[in-house]
């Protein structure tokens, strides 16, 4: 039996790749003679341009992972901190001689509208883009015109994680401030300063306001919207990724495919690796595994993904244990998974 392991990272614990590494380990314990390959995913977030640079590309494109320069471990805190060292990534890339910059779009502490990104390619304003969304309260007045000769002949892409908009209900600070250190008061604060932000940058009428309401425009607090505004475009991340890699290439060489991540949730579906990879394996008409940490999501939101199956670690050993051995836990749940999937069993 020929199984596919195509896991994302699993939030804090593990990398893509170890994360794959401790589900084969499992999987042989209860079924040796299965074949595997083993495809590290990544949705744009953290492990994305280890994922990217595993495979050959272009001499000229440059991958950016936004978490290596903005990571929630990296910043003062959901006010103060800036994605200003993205785009100074972005410049030392242009400098290095670069003709396409692919920036990574998730794993981010950061929610400024990608504001300090702008700064640091020439953005100049009547307040500091670069301190956070603090700095920017009262802003009326952005000026991106220098940004055009930065960038010039220069093809920017950003690989987003989430599709969410920037501003709203179901905007960058309302979906994910919360996980970045906002309370409920601080979210409407905050999502007023970033509306500010974009009239202060596109005007107020709501065709000049168009990109704001872009999918993705939200990722990574708003680097989204920054990428749009210096130019650039917006792509799914796991379908960026599943395209570089080859992954319904790979769907279509294996009779199982197993995914992962560290939570199968709700927001799973909002372009995550877990719907992604479910989906490729729908279209080649092959099973989709998935193991994750904890699943908070039933059976009947679970086959909409494309995924006939998930088991959680924590349903096995316990949450703690989970969390205290992450490797020899998945490996764990994956021994028992192919009790019930390898051919062998």
């Amino acid at each position: 039996m020929r199984v596919l392991v195509a896991p994302d990272k699993f939030a804090g614990t593990l990398t893509a790749a170890e994360a794959a590494q401790a589900i084969v380990d499992g999987w042989r314990r209860t079924a040796p003679d299965d074949e595997f390959t083993m495809l590290p995913m990544s949705d744009g977030g953290p492990g994305f341009r280890a994922a990217m640079e595993e495979r050959p590309h272009d001499s000229g494109t440059v991958f950016i992972e936004s978490a290596e320069f903005c990571a929630p471990t990296l910043v003062p805190g959901p006010w103060d901190g800036s994605t200003w060292g993205v785009g100074q990534a972005v410049r030392d890339a242009v400098a290095a001689g670069a003709s396409r910059i692919v920036v990574g779009l998730g794993g981010s502490g950061t929610n400024d509208g990608g504001a300090g990104f702008l700064a640091a390619l020439g953005a100049t304003a009547d307040v500091p883009l670069d301190a956070g969304p603090a700095g920017l309260r009262g802003v009326t007045s952005v000026n991106v015109a220098a940004i055009r000769d930065t960038l010039t002949g220069i093809e920017l892409v950003g690989a987003t994680d989430v599709d969410v908009p920037l501003l709203g209900l179901f905007g960058a600070t309302k979906t994910f401030g919360p996980q970045k250190g906002l309370d409920d008061e601080d979210l409407l604060v905050v999502d007023a300063i970033l509306d500010d932000l974009v009239v202060a940058t596109l005007g107020s009428a709501p065709a000049d306001r168009r990109l704001a309401d872009a999918p993705g425009a939200g990722a990574a607090g708003g680097l989204g919207f920054g990428i749009l505004v210096a130019g650039g475009s917006l792509r799914s991340g796991v379908d960026f990724v599943a395209d570089a890699l080859r992954l319904a290439e790979s769907v279509s060489r294996h009779d199982l495919v197993i995914t992962g991540e560290g939570t199968f949730d709700h927001t799973s579906r909002s372009g995550k690796v877990v719907f992604g990879v479910g989906e490729a394996a729908a279209a080649g008409a092959r099973p989709c595994v998935v193991l994750a940490g904890q699943v908070t999501v039933g059976s009947r939101e679970s086959r909409a993904m494309g995924v006939d199956a998930a088991y959680a670690v924590a349903d096995v050993v316990g949450l703690d244990a989970a969390l205290a051995e992450p490797a020899a836990s998945l490996s764990r749940l994956a021994e028992r998974a192919a009790r019930t999937w390898s051919r062998q069993s």
